[in-house]
């Protein structure tokens, strides 16, 4: 059993049923009936949630027990979920095929990180959004959550590198902030975290 199929196997939700704040902010943004990627999410909270602002979505993790959790999620809201098991060192979305991508805390190790996130910015169409929030080095030295190892950790230079890509051009920055922020997912993220929160749109 992977790590993450043990996390997710234990009971109840390791970071909670309510959508990750910063992305509620950002959810008005979105269009209409917006298709919505939401890769590493889990348990499906955020992915959930947008089904149900109308919102047509799909969840995306290399968990099966994780998504398993998050259909029984949607189930219960009556909302229509998607969800696809895929591992973002191998997948890549279609181009052009996502008006929004939303990445929470999604920690990727440093060989596959830039071509992920660049990957994950071509399937954006014309005006859409990629929204991401995650823990910031700083967060290391709280010893509280997050991961430990600090080359999984972001900040927003790393982030502007990942995201400048010459094959698909830039994505114009909307949002770029780093700082603490008071956590309450669940388990998993409760209590004061540093994180670093960013969003850009696809040109056009």
């Amino acid at each position: 059993m992977s790590f993450w199929d043990e996390q997710f196997g234990r009971a109840g939700f390791k970071y909670g049923t309510a959508p990750n704040a910063f992305l509620v902010t950002q959810e008005p943004h979105f269009p209409r009936g917006a298709r919505v990627l939401v890769p590493g999410d889990g348990e499906g909270r955020n992915g959930a949630w947008l089904a149900g602002q109308g919102h047509r979505v799909t969840s995306l993790d290399q968990s099966a027990v994780g998504l398993a959790k998050a259909r029984a999620l949607a189930a219960e809201r009556g909302v229509a979920l998607g969800t696809l098991q895929a591992d973002l060192s191998t997948w890549a979305p279609e181009p052009g095929t996502w008006d929004a991508v939303v990445l929470t805390y999604v920690h990727l190790p440093p060989d596959i990180r830039a071509a992920a996130h660049r990957h994950l910015a071509r399937g954006l169409a014309p005006g859409g959004l990629l929204v991401l929030e995650a823990f910031h080095p700083r967060q290391r030295t709280r010893g509280t959550f997050g991961p430990k190892d600090a080359a999984m950790l972001y900040t927003l230079e790393m982030l502007r590198a990942d995201l400048t890509d010459p094959a698909a051009g830039p994505l114009v920055e909307a949002v770029a902030w780093e700082g603490e922020v008071l956590l309450d997912e669940g388990p998993g993220h409760a209590g004061p975290g540093d994180v670093v929160r960013w969003v850009g749109t696809r040109a056009g």
